[in-house]
């Protein structure tokens, strides 16, 4: 009896995991942000 290997990268999947985690933390600055543009343009008109 012997142990199949995984197949995949813990450390690897860990870092696209934070990476990803970051990059929809930036798109919801982005959109929070241009979402507060909005309403600023839309209270000044």
């Amino acid at each position: 009896n012997t142990l199949e290997n995984s197949n995949v990268s813990v450390v690897e999947e860990m870092v696209n995991m934070i990476t990803t985690q970051r990059a929809y933390e930036m798109n919801s600055k982005v959109i929070s942000t241009a979402d507060q543009m909005l309403q600023y343009i839309s209270q000044t008109l």
